[in-house]
């Protein structure tokens, strides 16, 4: 079972959400897709026994060649090619390697060449197979180390991805093709106005989903009540607690010293287990 943990939102809780989750089920494989800031690892503590170098190839100018045409920068969408009128430059951080830029080229002046755009974590910790990816500082493109991180997806075990918050191209990116998809949102307007989008987001892509109110002692009742005009299920309330609080700041899933807390992520595991089954 693949469960994407999402949020519309930053910081409402999502990290924790997902490893407090993890460490309640058994035969759990952990993808953290927040490529831009991965921090489940700082919950998990996990044992690294892997590290990874991910690139990407990128265009290289022979200027000799080049007669400063133009062509390969009206092609690029991404702006990654700026052409001056004396010279080309290339700005490996925003290309998306898609190749067109070399296939345009009418004097056959651009080759690729490797470019760093990331690192993948690989580790265990309390049983759970842990797997990260890290942006290089600089990059814009989040979604290549994103798909690297979830191709490396072990379908034998109940994959959960920590996505980035949002509903940019990483969000998509991270919870395609997920069986489920969980929401954690805060009883805020911030929260039910950035909740909106990504259930926008999650009904596009027909990915059934249900919502997780963080803090939920806090701000306002409009998220319930948008949830309940919309038949949109609340699997779990997360109360605005103390000890919750300390834990987290000490880098501590709750659920290692609230054992309740345990019995009532796995309860709804099993609930997310049964609605995926119907």
């Amino acid at each position: 079972m693949i469960i994407s943990v999402a949020s519309g939102k930053g910081g409402t809780g999502k990290t924790s959400f997902a490893t407090n989750l993890a460490l309640s089920i058994d035969n759990v494989q952990l993808l953290d897709c927040d490529v831009e800031e991965p921090n489940s690892y700082l919950f998990l503590k996990p044992e690294i026994n892997k590290t990874e170098n991910l690139y990407i190839l990128v265009p290289s100018i022979n200027e000799s060649l080049c007669d400063n045409c133009g062509k390969c920068a009206k092609f690029c969408e991404f702006n990654a090619i700026f052409v001056s009128r004396d010279k080309t430059f290339i700005l490996p951080e925003l290309c998306h390697s898609c190749g067109g830029c070399k296939i345009v080229c009418p004097k056959g002046a651009i080759k690729e060449e490797p470019h760093k755009t990331g690192t993948i974590y690989y580790g265990n910790s309390n049983g759970i197979e842990i797997i990260y990816g890290e942006l290089e500082v600089g990059d814009a493109v989040a979604s290549n180390v994103v798909r690297e991180v979830k191709s490396r997806m072990n379908k034998n075990k109940n994959v959960i991805i920590d996505s980035p918050p949002g509903a940019s191209c990483p969000v998509i990116e991270s919870v395609k093709n997920s069986d489920f998809s969980v929401l954690v949102t805060e009883p805020t307007p911030f929260g039910l106005h950035d909740l909106k989008i990504a259930i926008s987001l999650l009904r596009e892509m027909k990915i059934p989903f249900g919502v997780v109110v963080n803090r939920a002692d806090i701000g306002d009742k409009k998220i319930y009540d948008y949830c309940k005009k919309e038949g949109i299920d609340i699997l779990l309330e997360i109360p605005f607690e103390r000890k919750i609080a300390e834990l987290y700041s000490k880098g501590i899933p709750f659920v290692l010293e609230m054992a309740e807390w345990k019995e009532k992520f796995q309860k709804l595991f099993n609930t997310i287990k049964e609605k995926i089954q119907k």
